[in-house]
């Protein structure tokens, strides 16, 4: 895209209807440049105010969205078909701010450290990233596009954030709470666009956090290694779930189908493949598809159902050939099955595949929507060779004895393992109180968004070294 590229009009189809009832004009390249530009200047006095000052100013926001909540609530509902999750989100904003605000005020914190010469003494310090570019996805639009944007604003930098073009309706909104904070309104700007705009910001940012698909997300890193800046990504995923002898099948049941169907299963953490002992196999399997068939569609509002529509109109051909191919290799059916259409929109009931292996897409590639497809195992072994036999690796679960199950998830290639439970790590997001993980293999790249340090990958380190002997050092050069 060149910067004299004329304007159009994105229009945005509305999930619950397959109807086109919004639209915007996008950011165009030479916006944004003027955008990045006041925000790298404005990002000197940002950083200046010193850390309790930006805490009070985000909390002075929090008051702000809270006052807008029911239009930001009512967009994102709209961008994405659901409701309960979109209080969901805009509940984490104020949770983030506290909780991001209790890391910094202990990450942040510099204390002189000796070094093994005594004439020498050692203190950190610490530069934030100018600009951050955060582009983000459609699945969570609102709470993913502010993720790494509240920490990374706490941390120091400016910010600037491009949402999927898919669910861009509560950018209004928010843009408009934002507005009445005006030291913040100067570091915290949202730009709206294709991936072309996505592109461009990559090239104007300092620092790059992505979160999306794995093909896209290698695009992103390679562009951003290009110019050497750091890109922090958080991709795909096949999460596994693995239920062992001496597991309690009613508590694993319900646990994996909510992590498999949280969102119509449109999140990275959706657990997406099950292996289960031969011998709780069959049990299992009845038990988790009687669930299943209780979980009602969110019809005909929003609130009258667990299940929401598929955000994304393309997403549901992915559902519905991995469905396709699975029934034409030998898969049963248990529960759903179809895509359905429903007022113009898209839905997938809970679905409980069984007689399924890695021959078939569904338990290799990632579906994204609520598919539950079970596949029996005989040892541990196989469990364990089964589940990391996928190129994703951002967590799983493991059902079982603890110590069992401990020991199952040590030799898991996830980041992120959820022990008798499913999908718990995103719970967690800026909690100091938790251990940091990483994406393990093609589901990301770079530092946690949990535990104690986790803001400073927004920061450069610096060592600065002072020399306080009064003797010459042996290191001169004399004249």
């Amino acid at each position: 895209m060149t910067l004299d590229t004329p304007v159009t009009t994105i229009e945005v189809r509305n999930p619950r209807t397959g109807v086109a009832d919004y639209s915007f004009v996008p950011t165009t390249p030479s916006e944004l440049q003027d955008i990045a530009r006041a925000a790298r200047a404005a990002q000197v006095d940002w950083q200046a105010l010193g850390l309790e000052a930006r805490i009070a100013i985000l909390t002075h926001w929090v008051e702000k969205v809270d006052a807008a909540a029911p239009e930001i609530v009512a967009a994102v509902t709209a961008d994405t078909g659901r409701h309960a999750e979109s209080l969901r989100e805009i509940g984490n904003i104020g949770k983030w701010v506290d909780r991001w605000s209790a890391v910094a005020r202990k990450a942040l914190t510099l204390e002189p450290t000796p070094t093994a010469n005594p004439d020498i003494h050692s203190f950190a310090d610490y530069s934030p990233y100018p600009v951050l570019g955060v582009i983000s996805p459609w699945n969570f639009p609102l709470s993913l596009s502010l993720m790494d944007a509240i920490p990374a604003l706490l941390a120091g930098c400016a910010v600037i954030i491009k949402p999927s073009e898919v669910t861009p309706r509560f950018v209004e909104p928010l843009v408009a709470s934002i507005a009445e904070v005006p030291e913040l309104a100067e570091v915290l700007h949202y730009v709206c666009g294709a991936g072309a705009l996505g592109a461009a910001l990559v090239d104007e940012a300092d620092m790059i956090c992505f979160t999306g698909s794995t093909a896209t997300g290698r695009k992103v890193a390679s562009q951003a290694a290009a110019r050497f800046i750091p890109c922090f990504t958080e991709l795909g995923g096949k999460d596994p779930a693995i239920v062992l002898e001496g597991a309690d099948l009613d508590r694993a049941t319900s646990a994996i189908l909510t992590g498999a169907t949280l969102a119509t299963g449109q999140q990275c953490y959706s657990i997406e493949r099950i292996y289960v002992h031969r011998s709780l196999h069959d049990a299992f399997v009845a038990q988790l598809a009687e669930k299943a068939r209780a979980v009602k569609l969110a019809l005909p509002e929003p609130d009258d159902g667990r299940i929401g529509p598929l955000t994304f109109a393309p997403q549901a051909e992915i559902i519905a050939a991995h469905l396709a191919d699975a029934r034409a290799k030998g898969a049963e059916v248990h529960s759903g099955g179809e895509i359905e259409t429903h007022g113009g929109g898209l839905w997938c009931a809970p679905t409980v595949l069984s007689n399924v292996d890695h021959d078939m897409a569904v338990m290799t590639e990632e579906s994204f929507g609520p598919l539950m497809p079970v596949m029996a195992f005989d040892t541990v072994d196989e469990a364990v060779r089964l589940a990391n036999d996928s190129p994703y690796g951002l967590s799983g679960a493991v059902f079982g004895l603890e110590d069992d199950a401990l020991a199952v998830a040590r030799r898991l290639d996830l980041g992120g393992i959820s022990i008798n439970d499913a999908g718990l790590a995103p719970f967690f997001i800026g909690d100091a109180t938790v251990a940091e993980k990483t994406a393990f293999k093609s589901s990301g790249l770079g530092g946690s968004r949990l535990g104690p340090d986790s803001i400073k990958r927004f920061l450069r380190r610096k060592a600065l070294l002072v020399n306080r002997s009064t003797r010459k050092s042996p290191w001169w050069f004399d004249a």
